[in-house]
């Protein structure tokens, strides 16, 4: 049995969700089919630069208005633009405690397709600190599934791919790292994780218990 010398775990849909239920109701007010501003802030031509860093928060909000104004008045697409870039979130705390704990074991680094604001909502969410470190696509110019953003994340964990536990909600995600030699993880629930982790971490990280004694994260 392989013992992981690193975890490296996706954000959205393992640690933070979103509630959209404020943006549903605006759509189907609007007239709108649920999920049409989730499909117009990541379609083509405004997923790509939002994950690659070359939106603001302000210049997705606008992307995501101007998509939906041929289905809707100007009033609505804004306000709909508005909702999703505000859209309430949280963290599932049994996988935040899950992480904390490997952590004294070995490195956790979060390796996620987010945006240049992703510093803000990891403090909003009082995950700052967290993980050993952040691979954001955003900053790093390579995105899931690209091969290179796995390799980015291994080489910052100091660890082989081959001893590196990826996490992800997204099959393909999943895939692409074990195609790169990574042990994987499609996560459902928090159980997967415990289920994944359980007798494979190394021994506790020399100095960690005298990190944590300090209040150090």
């Amino acid at each position: 049995m392989t013992v992981f010398g690193a975890v490296l775990c996706d954000l959205d849909g393992v640690i933070r969700f979103f509630d959209h239920a404020g943006v549903t109701r605006l759509e189907r007010a609007a007239g709108l089919r649920p999920g049409s501003t989730a499909e117009a802030a990541f379609g083509p031509g405004i997923a790509e630069p939002l994950v690659l860093g070359g939106l603001t928060r302000a210049q997705w909000r606008g992307a995501i208005a101007a998509a939906l104004a041929a289905s809707v008045p100007e009033a609505a697409a804004l306000a709909l633009a508005e909702a999703f870039t505000t859209t309430p979130q949280s963290a599932d705390a049994e996988v935040v405690e899950l992480l904390r704990r490997t952590r004294r074991s070995c490195p956790v680094l979060l390796v996620t397709n987010a945006t240049v604001w992703l510093d803000e909502d990891l403090a909003a969410l009082g995950l700052t600190g967290l993980v050993d470190g952040v691979v954001n696509s955003a900053e790093v110019g390579s995105a899931k599934p690209d091969r290179r953003i796995y390799e980015i994340a291994a080489e910052r964990a100091g660890v082989a791919p081959e001893r590196c536990l990826f996490v992800d909600d997204r099959a393909e995600n999943v895939a692409a790292a074990v195609a790169l030699g990574m042990a994987g993880l499609h996560h459902r629930t928090p159980a997967d994780l415990r289920a994944a982790l359980a007798g494979r971490l190394p021994d506790p990280r020399p100095g960690r218990a005298a990190q944590e004694a300090a209040g150090r994260p």
